[in-house]
């Protein structure tokens, strides 16, 4: 029996270890339908809510996704590996390239849901943009769908007397996104700082992503500085972490 420094593992756990061995193995492959609660059952001798439990923990861990009617299978989804340094080179933007190529080498990417709008920055966003008291934002809303997957929510807020005329006040922002246009505009990024956290998603969230229950969001919110120190863009992502590995390579 395995244990824990606590005590013995609880049977749905071991129950999910060993569902989670057989995958790792290859013994069920992308797509295939795993043993279903009645399997379980009688296979290790439990009861319906062990079973139901241990199939759950695959889910949340985001290794097997459910199918109404159908059962539980492996995902098929490949994880995305953010690159979190790579991404954000000025060689990427200031060549014309999206900061996604770094990450998704021969995949499908479509940004949808792209709304453009001026509000009033919140407080939180007036606070780290350094700016007055309701003073506007451009505000940039949209949806990463990864291989027919959402994957990534993403609000921009960028200062209003910054960006006015230019193209990041529309939907495409061309080539390079929006910090090559703020280049053109002598604002180029020249640092970023990224803070990221973890909760569970609000029902609204979990909707847009398209989220298995149980599963948590990742929330990177970045902000973009000019020369000088001056924050030009603060940007709050929210990422479906079953979708996700987040990879950070520098040198010590």
């Amino acid at each position: 029996m395995a244990h824990t420094e606590d005590g013995p593992r609880p049977k749905y756990q071991r129950i999910a270890d060993t569902l989670r061995e057989a995958i790792q193995a290859g013994q069920y492959g992308p797509g295939d339908r795993l043993p279903g609660e009645n399997d379980l059952i009688a296979t290790h001798g439990v009861a319906r809510m062990t079973a139901r439990q241990a199939l759950s923990v695959l889910r949340d861990e985001g290794i097997a996704e459910a199918r109404k009617g159908a059962g539980v299978f492996v995902r098929t989804f490949r994880p995305l590996r953010r690159r979190g340094i790579q991404r954000l080179a000025e060689q990427q933007w200031g060549n014309g390239r999206s900061i996604w190529s770094a990450d998704i080498e021969d995949r499908s990417l479509e940004v949808d849901q792209v709304t453009v709008s001026e509000e009033s920055a919140p407080e939180r966003v007036g606070a780290v943009l350094d700016l007055a008291a309701e003073e506007p934002v451009c505000v940039r809303r949209r949806r990463f769908v990864l291989d027919g997957k959402p994957v990534l929510l993403a609000t921009s807020y960028l200062p209003m007397s910054l960006v006015v005329g230019s193209a990041i006040t529309r939907e495409d922002t061309g080539e390079g996104g929006t910090y090559a246009r703020l280049a053109e505009l002598g604002h180029k990024p020249v640092h970023f700082r990224e803070e990221i956290r973890s909760r569970m998603p609000s029902k609204g969230e979990a909707t847009q992503l398209g989220m298995s229950a149980g599963t948590p969001v990742i929330l990177i919110c970045r902000t973009a500085f000019a020369e000088e120190g001056r924050p030009v863009e603060f940007n709050e992502m929210t990422l479906d972490a079953a979708s996700y590995i987040l990879e950070y390579d520098f040198d010590a």
